[in-house]
């Protein structure tokens, strides 16, 4: 959005008094300007073509990273040349700074309503923007990327391990040494310093190395309409403007303003540390008046999650523009604090300094006053000197804290720096989110518990492929209750499945939890395509935090006016709602045994960390279709579906010990 360029014109003083000095200005209208920094200097090129663009009266802006110039078209009545010059030397001050495509300066777009949003950003709220439209965005915003922090290179983990004040005295007091003659204990000392630097630097190296695989954010794709067509676009592809689609199980690529919402909520304990889901809506919120971060309830930030529902958002924001990029920006500008060792270590030292000087001073005055020769003298002081700094003590502690983080990996636990394992001395208990961390955020299916529960879980290898745990297959096209899963599963999503891919399998764009299920439905031999066009869905009612099940409402095939009734969601409530439960093909009545057994068999999978879903499915009228809440008790139970994450590459080690 256009910035305010009141008070820019004093930025400028006049030719050859700032960086921006004219070079032609022959023509009216048209001013060719050169700019002190801005040759090979891509970010000046682009804060100001994107700076001067959002002043008012200017037309056309052109920055040479190649020749350092500057050429700008503006309208000479309106806005004379001193004020775009002004404005220009403010953005390279940074006393203003320059708009983000989608960027609003204030970072108000809650306060605007969804039709104003589309058009600021010149797209549509229903059909997004068009790929050639979403092309030239991303040539000109740059990539939906993070700004990255700076990783300590394996030179500047040598070099900290000898930046403490104890380590410092003991290269002071070898030069002496060395100065004076004392070239055994010279070499003394340096052994112990150099075997300091060497146990701490394999430890925090060894722990940096595994971070930095960590950091990895690896392929990550997002849901978006494009041209009115859903399409999946890798989530650095996302520019503002693009309509996002949010779905439960999605991960926010950008942030972004909602167009519509069905019982949407997300989780943004990431950003504003509230642990219930937010719910959304589309209302805008009062204007001029400024609303914190966590009441803004039509807005989506990047980085939070879809806990329940659906609905669209026009995204405002991409990148280091968006609030993670800030906080991350934030983040990477503070500084460590010192741990208490590290301050006490530095007290100690300053206090031996001072001592070792006082007392070597004393002797060294002494012996001058009575005679004695003053190399004699100087050498007797540095022996002092050298002798009361304790040269074991660096050694001491850097192997103590290398125990210590050694034993912190045992417990799946990386340290980066040997200091800060000290502090966590007191600490009982660590949580941690692995997701997407630690994993790949790729579910896959584990393990299926069919019927009631009353046999083991079927595995499910990386292929698809459906095993007893002893050997035996199971067949999902002839046994009809695990067929009838697989089908739920299939029906009761939204994931695409696109016929032409790599490698002769489809691919699927959806969330990870439903993709997993129509894989393992697609790899047991069902035909996706065929099933759904022979169960056209009719209705859809998403998840919420009040109702953690998921319905679809497909007509049967018959043609007489049935539907299927299909639901999965948290086994407990989905199992709270079922009257019958499928044996052998055949319906009968739930038991309390079986629902014990079925609560078991559901306690096992989620002990062996798996996510768990349970499956159900009803056929009625059509006429007697109606909320979510009218589905009663009447569903006949089919099973549960157990998902694991794949660990990441490369923090398998973690768990070598």
């Amino acid at each position: 959005m256009p910035l305010d360029p009141a008070g820019a014109d004093a930025a400028w003083d006049g030719p050859g008094s700032g960086p921006v000095e004219p070079v032609h200005l022959g023509v009216p209208g048209r001013a060719r300007l050169r700019v002190a920094g801005l040759r090979r200097s891509p970010a000046m090129q682009v804060t100001l073509e994107r700076g001067l663009a959002a002043l008012p009266g200017v037309g056309a802006v052109t920055a040479s990273i190649a020749t350092g110039n500057l050429l700008v078209r503006f309208d000479a009545t309106t806005t004379p040349l001193d004020r775009v010059i002004g404005h220009a030397v403010a953005l390279i001050r940074g006393d203003i700074a320059a708009p983000e495509i989608g960027e609003d300066a204030a970072s108000d777009w809650y306060m605007h309503g969804a039709a104003d949003v589309a058009a600021e950003l010149d797209t549509s709220a229903t059909e997004g923007l068009s790929d050639t439209a979403a092309q030239d965005r991303l040539a000109r915003v740059g990539a939906n990327l993070l700004p990255q922090p700076e990783t300590r290179s394996g030179t500047e983990i040598f070099v900290d391990q000898f930046r403490s004040l104890p380590v410092g005295l003991l290269a002071g007091a070898a030069i002496l040494s060395v100065a004076t003659g004392g070239a055994v204990e010279a070499v003394a000392i340096l052994a112990v310093v150099a075997l300091n630097g060497f146990i701490g630097y394999g430890v925090e190296n060894r722990s940096e190395r595994t971070i930095r695989s960590l950091a990895d954010p690896g392929h990550r794709i997002a849901s978006v309409l494009r041209d009115g067509t859903a399409a999946e676009v890798p989530l650095e592809a996302v520019v503002p403007g693009d309509l996002l689609v949010l779905r439960r199980g999605t991960l926010v690529p950008a942030d972004a303003r909602i167009v519509a919402a069905q019982d949407l909520t997300l989780g943004e304990a990431m950003l504003t540390g509230e642990s219930l889901p937010v719910a959304k809506t589309t209302l805008t919120l009062p204007p001029y008046l400024p609303v914190p971060l966590a009441d803004r309830t039509n807005m989506v930030y990047r980085g939070t999650v879809v806990t329940g529902g659906g609905g669209t958002a026009i995204a405002v924001a991409t990148g280091p523009c968006t609030e993670m990029g800030r906080i991350q920006r934030l983040a990477s500008d503070a500084a460590a604090p010192e741990t208490p060792m590290q301050r006490q270590l530095d007290v100690m030292g300053r206090q031996l300094v001072w001592l070792s000087l006082g007392i070597c001073s004393v002797v060294f005055g002494t012996g001058i006053l009575r005679g004695f020769g003053a190399l004699l003298m100087l050498r007797s002081a540095v022996s002092l000197a050298v002798a009361a700094v304790p040269e074991g003590l660096p050694a001491i502690a850097t192997t103590t804290l290398a125990l210590g983080v050694e034993e912190m990996r045992r417990h799946d636990v990386l340290v980066r720096r040997l200091d800060a394992v000290e502090t966590l001395a007191s600490v009982g208990v660590i949580c941690f989110d692995k997701t997407g961390t630690l994993t790949l955020n790729h579910m896959s299916v584990a393990a299926v518990a069919v019927g009631a529960g009353g046999r083991r879980p079927l595995r499910a290898g990386a292929d698809g492929v459906l095993t007893d745990g002893v050997g035996g297959h199971a067949d999902p096209l002839a046994e009809e209750g695990l067929r009838r899963l697989l089908e739920v599963g299939l029906l009761c999503s939204h994931t695409l499945i696109e016929e032409a891919a790599a490698e002769g399998r489809p691919k699927l764009s959806g969330s990870a939890t439903e993709n997993a299920l129509v894989r393992l439905a697609l790899d047991a031999g069902l035909d996706g395509a065929a099933l759904r066009r022979s169960h056209p869905r009719l209705s859809v009612w998403h998840r919420t935090e009040a109702y953690r099940f998921m319905v679809t409402t497909h007509r049967l095939p018959a043609g007489d006016g049935g539907v299927l009734v299909a639901v999965k969601g948290s086994p407990a409530e989905v199992l709270g709602r079922c009257r019958w439960c499928l044996e052998d093909g055949r319906r009968r009545l739930l038991t309390a045994e079986d629902r014990a057994a079925i609560e078991s068999a559901n306690a096992g999978m989620a002990e062996e960390a798996l996510r768990v879903l349970g499956f159900a499915f009803e056929h009625r009228r059509e006429a007697e279709i109606g909320e979510e809440t009218a589905i009663g008790d009447g569903l006949t139970w089919l099973g549960l579906a157990g998902m694991a994450d794949p660990v990441r590459p490369g923090s398998g080690a973690l768990n070598n010990d």
